[in-house]
């Protein structure tokens, strides 16, 4: 029998693709992402208008969060998102806050943490200006900013509430409520009739 993992991945651009509409080019990676192998997703998120990190870094983003569930290792399941992005145009070369086309980011795989406890935590408790200069060299999960990002947090709470963080012991909904009012400023979840038409 084989053993399926529970998976979140969040979704973001800021860039249209082909000149579809954002919300048009996350639906679509949601379906490629569903076609995968390996890869099915169980549940998906409205999608979310939410300003560039930093303030003013960029054109606001389209995010979205989304489950699946996967019978692959944490490192293949990456690798795919890493591939569907590349397919996509992003260029991971023009640095981490820059402007994309896709971002898919894996931020748990059921309970499992890696590398493991010390260094997760180290890269959570990172001051925010560090961040900015250093980045990981390898997989963390759960991600380590997921808690601080309330364009991941918000699209996730519609669709997990209750998954709890391996290391904090805390629920997404608990993480959500725990954020600033500031983390939160400018994000709006997409009308529906904002969507409206082909995708």
């Amino acid at each position: 029998m084989v053993n399926l993992s529970f998976g979140i991945v969040a979704l973001g651009a800021n860039l249209p693709l082909s000149g579809q509409e954002l919300w048009a080019g996350l639906r679509r990676t949601l379906d490629i992402l569903h076609s995968e192998p390996g890869i099915s997703i169980s549940a998906s998120s409205r999608f979310w208008r939410s300003p560039a990190i930093p303030l003013g870094s960029g054109p606001d983003y389209v995010n979205a969060a989304a489950t699946f569930t996967t019978p692959l290792p944490p490192e293949d399941v990456l690798a795919a998102f890493h591939r569907i992005e590349a397919d996509f145009g992003r260029d991971r070369s023009t640095g981490r806050w820059s402007s994309r086309v896709l971002d898919l980011d894996l931020i748990a795989l059921d309970d499992r943490i890696v590398p493991d406890r010390t260094t997760l935590r180290h890269w959570i408790d990172l001051p925010f200006d560090s961040q900015t200069r250093v980045a990981p060299d390898r997989l963390l999960l759960p991600h380590p900013r997921m808690q601080d990002r309330g364009f991941v947090l918000a699209p996730l709470a519609e669709i997990a509430p209750d998954w709890r963080h391996p290391l904090t012991g805390l629920t997404v909904q608990a993480m959500l409520d725990a954020l600033p009012p500031s983390a939160l400023d400018g994000m709006t979840p997409m009308d529906p009739s904002e969507m409206a038409g082909p995708a």
